[in-house]
């Protein structure tokens, strides 16, 4: 079971909530790569690659090894797991919403066929070739 109300839940989302920061995480399912590997693709300075790195970090998103003055970093995907199951929660509710929203529709068109059928009336009238004309 989630805890729904962890602090690390919170903090994947937001780490996720930027496009440049879900970016790196794409990149770095691909491969491990250096900060300067990390910013390349965008506009930023390293400083602001840094600040990104930062909050994947503190969301456990990504693992970094200092070697020298080489900073590598590779992704730990298993936080977002925490995330996926918040969702999937949340998806059951709307499916079982759906779900009552399905029978409902099913019930109101077998209700309105058997009204129609009462009445002898045609569910489907067939038209004469003329527009709007029914024979």
């Amino acid at each position: 079971m989630v805890d729904y109300s962890a602090p690390l839940l919170d903090d994947v989302f937001h780490a996720l909530a930027d496009p440049t920061r879900r970016a790196m995480v794409a990149r770095l399912s691909q491969s491990e790569q250096t900060v300067s590997e990390l910013a390349a693709p965008f506009s930023i300075t390293l400083a602001a690659a840094s600040k990104h790195i930062k909050v994947l970090e503190r969301a456990g998103l990504i693992a970094r090894t200092v070697s020298g003055r080489t900073h590598v970093c590779r992704l730990d995907a298993a936080p977002i797991h925490a995330g996926m199951e918040w969702m999937r929660h949340y998806e059951k509710v709307w499916q079982q919403s759906l779900d009552r929203l399905e029978d409902l529709l099913v019930a109101e068109d077998a209700k309105r066929e058997d009204a129609e059928r009462e009445t002898g009336a045609d569910p489907n009238p067939k038209r004469d070739g003329k527009q709007g004309v029914q024979s």
